[in-house]
């Protein structure tokens, strides 16, 4: 069973499209539901040739015991960074500063 990512243009996101993991592609209807639901938010944030993104998908997106507690507990949210650069860069600025913080 596909999940919202399914329709999506990305490569990257196509390869996410039968997670057990029930991923929102970025845009307002994830954070809506999250507000909605009062749940947080996960993002996770990689592209099709990222070594460390494929062992993430076999290690916890495609196992359902992880995927579960995060459809549970959380809106998740997938990104392409290289087609969202933007997005990439911002959490990449907010990583940094909570680093410098701690």
């Amino acid at each position: 069973m596909s999940n919202r990512l399914a329709t999506e243009d990305s490569p990257y996101l196509q390869q996410h499209k039968e997670n057990p993991v029930d991923w929102y592609p970025w845009g307002d209807e994830a954070f809506l539901k999250a507000k909605a639901e009062n749940k947080a938010i996960f993002i996770s944030i990689g592209y099709s040739s990222c070594h460390r993104c494929h062992v993430m998908e076999e290690t916890v997106f495609e196992n359902q015991e992880c995927a579960d507690i995060l459809n549970k507990d959380f809106v998740c949210i997938k990104v392409d960074r290289e087609e969202r650069p933007d997005i990439d860069k911002h959490y990449q600025e907010v990583h940094n500063l909570v680093q410098i913080a701690a």
